[in-house]
């Protein structure tokens, strides 16, 4: 029976273990791997306390740390992938795919999300070599350059945004006539003279070598197919929140992420608390992930302390 059962082994999963150790609570982090979304990525840049890091360095490093704290307050179970959570009165039963069982009186979900890739040909081929689904971590790499972004809502207005400090060009291209953004935000960036919206477009392909060099797309409006030059592709399509193993005893908003109470990421159920991208915070990063994560423990800690 353990204190606490800790899902995930990305930054919120890690600094959970640590800080739950740290404060002596009879835990453990189940985890398929280390390092999250970012494990993909050549350099994060924003990673604080670390000028540049790549994202395998950043998931060996998160290991790292948290094996440092394995022992007497800390199971570390890697390669398990978690597939149903139940309650019964107090205690909940996590159940992986192997059939293994366990059982704690809280438990933080912090399994992330995955990208919603883009569909074209070729765009498999191109993810990270061209294609991203992180300004904030690649973005500084195609600086003084001409690149694109893909999606309507806010955050590819955002990520548009960002990329305008420092590239050359910025051209949004979205599958429909209206967007998902706020107002505001649509119209301070038409104001940039480097930024240029494309609407009704349906994406085709993907064209390079060893890295994106060109898109093309059909103009839904007329058929007619365009190719654009460019060597970094920027696609903010949403994310698929993996969550599906806790959606019966959570409750989830329409993007199908957790819902939490911001001050402590308590979900609505007694018992659970969610941080990082599975969680419904407005903003999603490597280092919010974490915060998110710290603030859980301290409050699950507190709860523990209440409930022996």
């Amino acid at each position: 029976m353990y204190d606490l059962i800790i899902l995930g082994g990305g930054p919120a999963g890690s600094a959970a273990a640590v800080y739950s150790a740290r404060k002596q609570l009879k835990a453990a982090i189940i985890t398929n791997e280390f390092g999250g979304q970012s494990m993909v990525s050549e350099v994060i840049y924003n990673w604080i306390g670390v000028p540049e890091i790549s994202g395998m360095d950043l998931a060996n490093n998160l290991k790292k740390h948290v094996l440092y704290y394995k022992g007497p307050f800390l199971d570390v179970i890697e390669g398990e992938k978690i597939v149903s959570i139940t309650k019964d009165d107090k205690i909940f039963t996590v159940k992986s795919e192997t059939g293994k069982e366990y059982t704690g009186k809280a438990v933080l979900v912090s399994t992330g999300s995955g990208r919603r890739k883009l569909e074209a040909e070729n765009a498999d081929k191109y993810e990270h070599k061209g294609i991203t689904y992180c300004a904030s971590c690649d973005g500084p790499l195609y600086g003084d350059q001409d690149v694109l972004v893909i999606g309507g809502g806010n955050a590819a207005f955002e990520t548009a945004a960002q990329l305008l400090a420092y590239c050359k060009s910025v051209t949004l291209i979205t599958r429909s006539d209206a967007f998902r953004a706020d107002e505001i935000t649509i119209k301070k960036l038409l104001e940039n003279p480097k930024f240029k919206i494309i609407k009704n477009a349906e994406i085709t392909k993907v064209d390079g070598d060893q890295f994106v060099s060109s898109l093309t797309y059909k103009d839904k409006t007329t058929n007619e197919e365009h190719t654009l030059n460019s060597t970094g592709i920027f696609v903010e399509i949403g994310q698929t929140p993996n969550i599906d193993f806790v959606k019966e005893v959570v409750e989830i908003d329409a993007n199908n992420k957790i819902v939490v109470d911001p001050m402590n990421q308590a979900s609505k159920t007694e018992g659970i608390w969610a941080a990082g991208d599975c969680s419904n915070g407005r903003y999603h990063q490597n280092n919010i992930a974490v915060g998110d994560a710290v603030k859980a423990v301290e409050d699950i800690y507190i709860w523990i302390q209440k409930n022996k």
